[in-house]
């Protein structure tokens, strides 16, 4: 009896300690039944199927537990390629261009070459989004993105910064090779990009900034963004190299910026006269309006030295108006000094970026009746600029001006994009040509042939020209041997207030 009671003691042992490892977290702990086969080892066999079970519950936990870990995982791997990557485009975006800018920038102080970057910012390109709309837009984008990847290195990064702005990290490069790519990426955005049944086109402006080792990374950037709206002020789609005298430019370019916004309210601007004359009889047809910025401190600034920041800045709007206003304002006062007026023309010019303002078309309609001006008596001059956005809208507001009565005239023609194909296709009136192709026009004979020639294309095309920058007797007898209707320069006048037009006025009336 107590050798009995000495073994179910010693099971009873057994399974404590048995449990007590189950209890500890020992799954693999077993019990080993006795040959009794009695109340005991029955539980000790319910305590073993209950660690087989634990164990195969534990299994499983630890299998969800690692699939959701690695479903964790791979969500924040995703987040983090999100936070850093642009969702249009799938490009890296300016989060992970500056790690990378980074990670270049520590490589290169062991000795190796300074990374360097080049930033992108399309030109005109907020005329697709606003006219096209932003799906537009977005498509150019991509085929933007799709360029700029093709035009680099494997190892080079292209990233999107936001809007229509992207940067290209370049490591481990020679200078010749870091323009040699700039350029090749200018290139590849040259074509025209089709979006449905539009052509737009999507060039960029391009400042490179070469680093050296220990050039700081937020430098790069920097550097880049100023030699980029170097670029922009030389007259776009064109690459500039970062050099240290640009910072000065900069700040001089952010004092205009400031000093621009009060010249309006400060009285600061005024508007200067020039005749457009018609040149078989000499006599004047009408007047242009040239903006002038009188400052205070600098004396006067020219238009070429603010309008472009006026533009980059929106600012244009408001000189825009202004010039409206005070032109026609300054129309009506002379036809109520001389009634005989009556047919005289004012010629205002419209920056391309004034065509996406929203209340232009009623502006101009307001103004010209609030001063008794009749809108065949306006004439907007438009740079030949804006025929690089042709497609994209431009020409409903350019035809809408038609439609209200205003003249058009495309100014500069001749000075980088004209095409023959524009001629025929716009809804203008006439056609100024820039006076740099009549500069050896009494010298050169070649020149000569080629000056009348487009002349004849203008002709053709249904339109009349001016051809401004006359300045001898000798050039407009040449121009209306060729058949030139109109002309202006400073042989007929140079620009003055109207305070001293008087005496021309009084002539434009008697030709009238």
């Amino acid at each position: 009896m107590r050798s009995r009671k000495r073994v179910e003691d010693a099971r009873l042992q057994l399974l404590v300690d048995g449990v007590v490892r189950l209890a500890a977290g020992d799954l693999d702990a077993r019990i080993e039944p006795s040959a009794e086969r009695d109340e005991i080892d029955a539980v000790i066999t319910g305590v073993n199927l209950l660690a087989e079970e634990l164990g195969h519950i534990h299994a499983d936990l630890e299998q969800r537990v690692a699939t959701r870990t690695a479903m964790l995982r791979q969500t924040q791997v995703e987040l983090e390629r999100m936070a850093k990557t642009d969702a249009l485009t799938g490009l890296p975006n300016r989060t992970l261009l500056t790690e990378r800018i980074q990670e270049a920038v520590l490589s290169s102080a062991d000795g190796g070459k300074g990374p360097a970057v080049l930033l992108l910012d399309l030109d005109s390109f907020k005329a697709i989004n606003d006219i096209l709309g932003h799906n537009a837009g977005d498509a150019a984008l991509v085929e933007v993105a799709k360029r700029l990847r093709s035009a680099v290195r494997a190892s080079d990064t292209v990233a999107r910064l936001g809007g229509d702005e992207f940067a290209i990290l370049i490591d481990s490069a020679t200078e010749d090779e870091v323009l040699h790519i700039a350029h090749r990426a200018s290139e590849s955005l040259q074509e025209s990009v089709r979006i449905g049944a539009e052509t737009v086109w999507a060039m960029a402006s391009i400042g490179v900034c070469i680093g050296k080792p220990g050039y700081p990374a937020e430098a790069l950037l920097r550097d880049a963004d100023i030699a980029m709206y170097r670029a922009k002020a030389r007259g776009r789609n064109n690459v500039q190299i970062f050099h240290p005298d640009m910072l000065d430019a900069v700040q001089e370019r952010s004092r205009i910026t400031a000093e621009l916004r009060t010249a309006v309210a400060g009285g600061e601007l005024a508007l200067l006269y020039q005749p457009v004359v018609e040149l078989a009889s000499g006599g004047v047809i009408g007047m242009e309006a040239l903006l002038r910025w009188h400052h205070p401190v600098r004396g006067t600034i020219m238009p070429g030295s603010f309008i472009g920041i006026a533009e980059e800045t929106g600012l244009i709007f408001e000189l825009g108006r202004w010039v409206l206003h005070e032109g026609l304002a300054q129309m009506r006062r002379w036809r109520q000094t001389d009634p005989d007026l009556a047919d005289f023309r004012l010629h205002i010019n419209l920056s391309a970026a004034e065509l996406l303002r929203p209340d232009l078309l009623d502006d101009i309609r307001d103004t010209l009746a609030r001063n008794g001006v009749d809108p065949r008596h306006l004439v907007l001059e438009i740079t030949e600029t804006v025929l690089m956005s042709r497609g994209t809208g431009e020409e409903q507001v350019l035809s809408r001006l038609r439609e209200l009565g205003v003249g058009l005239q495309i100014d500069d023609f001749g000075t980088g994009f004209s095409s023959i194909s524009y001629l025929t296709a716009l809804p203008a009136d006439t056609v100024k040509v820039d006076q740099s192709l009549i500069r050896d026009l009494e010298s050169n004979p070649r020149q000569q042939k080629f000056v009348s020639a487009i002349l004849q294309l203008i002709f053709a095309a249904g339109l009349n020209a001016t051809v401004e920058g006359i300045e001898t007797a000798e050039q407009a007898a040449q121009l209306t041997s060729m058949g030139c209707l109109y002309g202006q320069g400073y042989f007929y006048g140079r620009p003055l207030p109207a305070a001293q037009l008087a005496g021309q006025l009084r002539r434009a009336a008697r030709h009238l």
